[in-house]
């Protein structure tokens, strides 16, 4: 018996070491994999536009033509009070430096001077960077080296290659820069969450290495099935570890210190708190997983590349957070909760807590609640309305870079022309035919022959309206009208289609995500009335989300459009991830209703005890999310406005008080068709006990 004993207990000792081992190993292999990610991200156009539009074929069918992808670039020469023939000397000067220095398309560019004496506009075409994007961003970043500001002369580098440099710029930002912010935001928020100069560190540890690991799995997801690497799905994905990761650590921690009251060895207590919230933890990964992954369904390029990698982010999370970090948990004993260590045999300090009262006033008036809640997230929703429309171009950037603000002063400069070129790849035997029809088209200032190559002739045209404006969207739409056969593309076609796919993506990607978690919330909690509540609750969310969105965006933060991408992501990140919570609260009521207690004691009881794990979840969650605010792409900055806040009000009003008020006025019923709605009901008590924190 003792030997058996004595090899139980080597074995306890032993399982924590083997998984730290596994994972060493682990490590090792995924390295080169994970190093290998930043190689193979892209930031092009196909890489984000609709698979199936015009704008995207002419993109791919531009790289088959002789000398490959084209960069476009304008140079913009403008002085306020007019340009002096010095200026026009120093201008022809460097335009002739740069077709010395690179090998630009066609003959050295000539200068389109304004009407109103103001600004001199060169067009630069050069096939020199091809497809690769850091080719492309090193010769922008030499051209704007070559022109630049003298004597009151002011010179913007602007066009597409120009805007993409900029953006790139940005989405480099999403690499180190997000990584560390998150870092540090997540750490700050644990210190204060944990009150211990240890504790914190090992749940950031090993949000830190699921990272490394969904580094490797992208790398090897793209390699294997050629899954679209953006800057902003591997930025989400770190989100994604680091928010949902810290989640799932805070929800086995606190479970974990409450059975090391009740059991001597760190072994035993773990084990026990993995059988406690392991179902919980794996319930709500499965859940982020499947709507994610619903985004597979998408037609947007960057929404169905974010899928895979936000899954795989997931994923990697709860691999690490249910062995890696229970094995540290274990190795490092309760000396790690210093100084608020749990003592075997001991209780917590019983106080009143917030949730507690929450819980009270939820449960003496359950339906004056819920209706209350109800209403104030119906007004909330209303704010939708105002929410600007499509952003444009010159929009795109919290800070305005040197490519939009020569858009603006082209804009302004030549109103009788656009600034960026439409794109058109008509099959080679019919050019005469459509330039015929395009010259003869209302709203087409201009039109050239371009390049021919692999069956299809490249023309450029020149709208009359100014880009992203109603006029040269009509032009567009009766381009593609009128010419039969022909792909019409360039920057203004493709926001165009981005608006039409996300609003088709948004139909057809909405009803699976809400499918797929209504079914994974059936199967964990055996009802259908709890299910649908949560999803009724987290859609109230998202809506109320989107309102104070639309009360801000541009009265407070200036922004004159919104992201055509945004319902959709905003909708699926939180449904997937507020669900969590659901299932949190959900299934400690559901544990203590088969206990035997009473429904509206198990909605209270669930409150009280998982209440604080779920407030600290939600700020570390809301808080990763909130860093994207501080990211210079105004779409980035809505997303991570709308889903911080709505998980903030899902932590802080929905799961505390609408949720819980619900159950208690259901009763029972919150459990139908389910054995716990059969239960006999006990005697009516004349007031349900308040809980105690």
């Amino acid at each position: 018996m003792g030997a058996a004993t004595t090899r139980v207990r080597g074995g306890r000792r032993g399982l924590p070491w083997l998984v730290l081992g596994l994972w060493v190993v682990l490590l090792a292999v995924a390295g080169p994999f994970a190093a290998k990610l930043a190689d193979v991200q892209h930031n092009r156009a196909t890489d984000y536009l609709p698979a199936s539009a015009d704008s995207t074929q002419v993109a791919r069918l531009q790289d088959r033509l002789p000398g490959g992808q084209t960069t476009e670039l304008v140079l913009v020469y403008h002085r306020a009070s007019g340009l002096t023939a010095a200026d026009r000397a120093t201008a022809g000067e460097q335009v002739d430096a740069l077709a010395h220095r690179h090998a630009l398309t066609g003959r050295t560019p000539q200068g389109i001077p304004s009407a109103d004496g103001t600004t001199l506009m060169y067009p630069v075409t050069s096939n020199e960077p091809g497809t690769d994007e850091k080719k492309r961003d090193a010769f922008v970043d030499d051209v704007r080296s070559i022109v630049h500001d003298t004597g009151g002369l002011s010179v913007d580098v602007g066009g597409p290659a120009a805007l993409a440099t900029d953006a790139s710029g940005v989405y480099k930002s999403l690499g180190g820069p997000l990584l560390y912010t998150t870092v540090a935001v997540v750490a700050i928020l644990l210190i204060l969450i944990y009150r211990s100069p240890l504790l914190w560190l090992v749940p950031l540890v090993v949000a830190g290495v699921a990272d490394f690991l969904a580094q490797a799995a992208a790398y090897t997801l793209n390699q294997a099935f050629g899954t679209a690497v953006t800057g902003a799905s591997t930025g989400m994905m770190t989100i994604l570890v680091f928010g949902a990761g810290t989640d799932y650590a805070l929800l086995l921690v606190s479970r974990y210190r409450e059975e090391l009251r009740r059991h001597e060895r760190p072994y035993d207590a773990m084990r026990a708190a993995l059988r406690g919230c392991g179902i919980a933890v794996l319930a709500s990964s499965g859940t982020v997983a499947a709507g994610l992954l619903c985004l597979l369904a998408a037609d947007l390029n960057s929404s169905r590349g974010m899928g895979p990698l936000g899954t795989v982010g997931v994923l990697c999370a709860l691999v690490a957070m249910l062995t890696l970090l229970p094995a540290i948990l274990v190795l490092l004993g309760r000396r790690l909760f210093w100084p608020l260590i749990p003592a075997y045999g001991s209780t917590p300090k019983v106080r009143r807590s917030l949730f507690a009262a929450m819980g009270s006033s939820a449960g003496r008036r359950p339906l004056t609640v819920l209706a209350s809640g109800a209403a104030l997230l119906g007004a909330l929703a209303l704010g939708a309305l105002n929410l600007p429309g499509p952003l444009k171009q010159v929009d795109t950037f919290v800070d305005r870079p040197d490519s939009v603000t020569a858009l603006q002063t082209v804009a302004k400069a030549f109103p009788e022309q656009s600034a960026q070129p439409i794109e058109i790849l008509t099959p080679a035997g019919r050019v005469d035919a459509a330039l015929a029809t395009i010259r003869g088209m209302k709203g087409v200032a201009d039109a050239r022959q371009g390049r021919t190559g692999a069956g299809w002739t490249e023309i450029t045209v020149t709208a009359s309206a100014p880009p992203q404006s109603a006029a040269e969207t009509a032009t567009i739409k009766a381009l593609r009208h009128r010419l039969d056969g022909s792909r019409v593309g360039g920057p203004s076609a493709q926001q165009l289609d981005l608006a039409d796919t996300s609003a088709r993506d948004r139909l057809v990607v909405v009803p699976i995500v809400l499918l797929s978690v209504l079914l994974i919330l059936i199967v964990l909690l055996r009802s259908l009335v709890a299910p649908l509540l949560l999803v009724v609750a987290v859609v109230a969310v998202w809506g109320a989300a989107l309102g104070l969105g639309g009360l801000v965006f541009e009265p407070l933060f200036g922004f004159h459009g919104t992201d055509p991408g945004l319902g959709l992501l905003s909708f699926v990140f939180l449904v997937a991830l507020s669900v969590d919570y659901g299932i949190f609260l959900m299934h400690r009521m559901r544990e203590e209703s088969l206990g035997g207690a009473e429904p509206s004691a198990a909605a209270l009881t669930a409150l009280r005890t998982t209440g604080g794990v779920i407030a600290a979840a939600g700020l570390v969650l809301a808080a990763t999310f909130a860093v994207l605010t501080n990211m210079g792409l105004v779409q980035l900055v809505e997303l991570g406005f709308v889903i911080a806040v709505g998980v903030l009000l899902d932590t802080f009003l929905v799961r505390t008080y609408l949720v819980t008020s619900a159950s208690v006025a259901l009763g029972r019923a919150v459990w139908w068709p389910g054995r716990l709605s059969r239960a006999p009901q006990s005697a009516p008590a004349e007031r349900a006990p308040e809980p105690v924190g």
